[in-house]
């Protein structure tokens, strides 16, 4: 684990730890390692929420199980998300789903991507609303083994986020990673403004 926490801190955004907690800018990419799935889903919650209570457009690319996990605690804080969604300023889809959408060959294809993203964006903004987004599709390519294409699709996020100027959340367990992945996991958090903490 030691390696693996060099790899992580080395490429670590220079910012004092006390900012890792601040509120998120309109075009962030942001990373979150999470320990175990409450905590991760507290994290996600609390910066979905405050999307939705600041009227920001949210988009959410998820598994089944946490996005129904997310709509749950969100109901429970009163936030109507049924409304919020009918109004376009909540919008869900599904992480494998929507990454079939734009992978060929194994490998995600720019354009595909660009026009998926693109889309999902403009009707979170509707009239002009400020826009956040939490992904979960990495982290199934991850999953797969797949760390090339984990590291492109990364990569394609971030050049996105800045284009489109939205914030985007990305969130890895740390099960999933391995002393083995270090050099994959410098690029990954290269790939990033900063880190989050929980």
């Amino acid at each position: 684990m030691g390696a693996l926490m060099k790899a992580v801190t080395s490429t670590r955004p220079r910012l004092p730890a006390r900012e890792a907690r601040s509120p998120v800018a309109l075009c962030e990419h942001l990373l979150h390692l999470y320990g175990e799935d409450n905590a991760f889903m507290g994290m996600l919650e609390r910066y979905v929420a405050d999307g939705l209570i600041a009227r920001e457009g949210v988009i959410v690319i998820a598994t089944p199980r946490h996005r129904d996990m997310l709509w749950r605690r969100l109901e429970a804080r009163g936030i109507d998300v049924e409304t919020a969604a009918k109004q376009g300023r909540y919008i869900a889809r599904d992480a494998a789903d929507t990454l079939a959408t734009f992978m060929v060959d194994g490998w995600p294809d720019v354009d595909d991507f660009s026009t998926l993203v693109r889309d999902l964006v403009r009707r979170a903004r509707g009239d002009g609303r400020r826009v956040r987004a939490f992904g979960e599709m990495v982290v199934l390519l991850w999953a797969r083994r797949d760390l090339e294409a984990t590291v492109r699709l990364e990569r394609l996020w971030h050049t996105l986020c800045a284009e489109e100027q939205f914030t985007l959340l990305c969130a890895y367990p740390r099960s999933g990673l391995t002393t083995d992945d270090a050099a994959t996991i410098k690029k990954i958090v290269a790939a990033h403004a900063r880190l989050v903490r929980a």
